[in-house]
């Protein structure tokens, strides 16, 4: 069977090392990566008659989880350990704490209070540094998990939450 970023067979990585190729999850993470960057580009074309409204804020939020949301894919999928991982890990890791920074700021929802995804932006507050750490001393496996972890919650799940209930996203997407 081959792999999607290289195309090389499968191997088992040698005694005591981990594979560095992206697994099934991480391909089904890259996937629903794309499909959520495309429904926020689809709600984004069909809110364009309420752009003018939105603020400042929200649109760096969106910003910065719309570049998030499209490195994923490229980082889950590519070569990793290359100087290329690294400056573009080190974009990704910005996004995602510049989009949880700025969700502090974004309550449109609940107006001077915070919510349930609120709680995710917290908890990637706490993991980009462990992210970063654990690269930086090449603990691949925590590395990996933390990544792993904060696409599953912080893009995916997070995401997911951005439709219903009357959110900006959802509204513009469903009418």
């Amino acid at each position: 069977m081959a792999t999607l970023a290289s195309g090389a067979p499968d191997t088992p990585p040698a005694p005591g090392r981990t594979s560095l190729e992206p697994d099934r999850f991480e391909r089904v993470l890259a996937i629903g990566a794309l499909v959520l960057l495309g429904f926020v580009i689809a709600a984004l074309i069909r809110g364009r008659a309420e752009w003018p409204q939105v603020p400042p804020i929200v649109w760096a939020h969106l910003a910065t989880i719309g570049l998030a949301l499209g490195l994923t894919p490229v980082m889950l999928l590519r070569r990793r350990g290359d100087a290329r991982h690294r400056l573009l890990g080190w974009i990704w890791v910005s996004a995602m704490m510049l989009t949880a920074v700025s969700s502090f700021f974004v309550r449109l929802t609940n107006p001077g209070s915070f919510s349930f995804i609120h709680i995710l932006s917290v908890w990637t507050v706490i993991q980009v540094p462990i992210i970063v750490w654990s690269a930086r001393h090449h603990q691949v496996v925590r590395h990996r998990r933390a990544v792993r972890g904060m696409v599953l919650g912080a893009l995916l799940i997070a995401g997911f939450f951005t439709f219903p209930f009357d959110r900006l996203l959802g509204h513009w997407l469903f009418g």
